[in-house]
């Protein structure tokens, strides 16, 4: 069961520019929503980032060509396979997929205007023939309201829809945001989720757009983990239709710039949050923030060791405040030259470390009655500077292994 607030937001805003179709057409799954094609108006924008896996699944090694060349105009995703160590032969199945859907557009969109998605089971052949049925369906439902559908239909394990929506007004002009995600297990992103798709209104130039979504994974999909594992298939896109009424936004100094992207940070964030929210087996919410880093990037890595431990992990399903096992996460991180004897440690409001050794108030039942909470903060001091980072994560359960131990069956 999801962790917290996991409760999609009253209002999901549609995206002029953006019509989503699904259907059940059976690619592994049966009796349930598993093809989703996504349509662009014709000067949108997009913007991706993919999985930095050396064996990233065909899909990813197709859509990167496409989108190199090409003004993509159609997303076609499907779950249940992900497509990924089939070879040669996982490739030509992309292509076909991608044909198949081009042959039943208007002509002047050709394959190479496809950009394709794929997630689920690794190593087994994609059902073309059923993804190719499936389309026609999916392509008379094509919607501005299917965001709610469509993110029910690209899950895998996850056992809920994750969706975030928000509005910004900037100088008379209203922005909408709408982002969809999914993951659930597999989830140590190395720049983005497993998969992400979220699109504005907003009039923004490729090249600024590109910018944006780096930076706004870096703090959203790239700090977080459920098992540490980097998927083959991980894709996050951003896309911007023009179809808000302003000028176009080409660079970070435009005045609508700002609260724009604060506005899809927040976005980024929530959907990033929701995917550990809703790690496989997960009972705790663990937000680890490590501050006092002489750089970021040693906060992100002490982060990391915490967040990736599996001692950690199961000691938080136990509620049990074995602080011993942050400071050997801690100790491994790769911190060059870190005093011991500074380091201080938290657990929410508990203050169990102090410079390296247990704190004069700290008691057991304190600290347990800490690590009982669906939510926890743990908080590290390394007092050797003035960087700080956050990474999300969650506990490590028996309903994990169950999970995963049953994930092809």
């Amino acid at each position: 069961m999801p962790v917290g607030n996991v409760a999609n937001p009253e209002t999901i805003y549609e995206i002029d520019g953006v019509r989503i179709g699904v259907t059940a057409a059976g690619v592994r799954y049966k009796n349930r929503n598993d093809l989703v094609v996504i349509e662009l108006a014709e000067k949108t924008s997009c913007a991706v980032v993919t999985t930095q896996s050396s064996f990233c699944a065909a899909p990813v090694q197709v859509l990167r060509k496409h989108i190199a060349n090409y003004q993509p105009r159609y997303l076609l995703i499907n779950t249940g396979n992900a497509n990924a160590g089939t070879g040669r032969e996982g490739i030509k199945r992309t292509q076909l997929t991608c044909e198949s859907l081009a042959e039943r557009l208007d002509e002047s969109i050709s394959a190479q205007n496809i950009l394709p998605f794929s997630t689920g089971v690794i190593g087994e052949p994609l059902n073309t023939d059923a993804l190719i049925a499936g389309l026609d369906a999916a392509l008379a439902n094509l919607n501005v309201a299917n965001w709610q559908v469509g993110a029910n239909a690209i899950r895998t394990t996850d056992t809920i829809a994750k969706l975030a929506s928000e509005q910004v007004a900037v100088d008379g002009t209203t922005y909408h945001i709408t982002g969809m995600s999914k993951g659930a297990g597999m989830i140590r992103p190395n720049m983005a989720t497993m998969l992400g798709f979220i699109a504005t209104d907003a009039n923004i130039t490729q090249p600024l757009l590109q910018q944006m979504l780096s930076s706004l994974t870096q703090q959203s999909f790239n700090r977080i983990t459920v098992d540490g594992d980097t998927s083959t298939n991980d894709c996050c896109v951003l896309l911007a239709t023009a179809k808000a009424n302003t000028g176009v936004i080409d660079s970070d100094r435009h005045p609508h710039y700002q609260a724009l992207y604060e506005a899809l940070a927040r976005v980024f964030l929530r959907l990033a949050q929701l995917i550990v929210r809703d790690g496989e087996g997960a009972t705790k919410f663990i937000s680890v923030n490590v501050c006092g880093g002489a750089t970021q990037q040693e906060c992100c890595d002490v982060a990391y060791a915490i967040a990736h431990s599996p001692l950690v992990k199961t000691a938080c399903f136990a509620s049990d405040p074995n602080w011993g096992r942050l400071l050997a996460a801690i100790g491994y991180a790769g911190v060059e030259g870190l005093d011991q004897n500074n380091v201080s440690v938290s657990l929410n409001e508990v203050n169990i470390c102090e410079r390296g050794q247990i704190a004069e108030d700290y008691t057991e039942e304190r600290g347990q009655a800490a690590m009982s909470r669906p939510e926890i903060v743990i908080k590290v001091d390394l007092a050797r500077g003035d960087y700080e980072d956050t990474v999300y994560t969650c506990d490590l359960s028996y309903d994990y292994i169950k999970i995963n131990a049953d994930y092809r069956s």
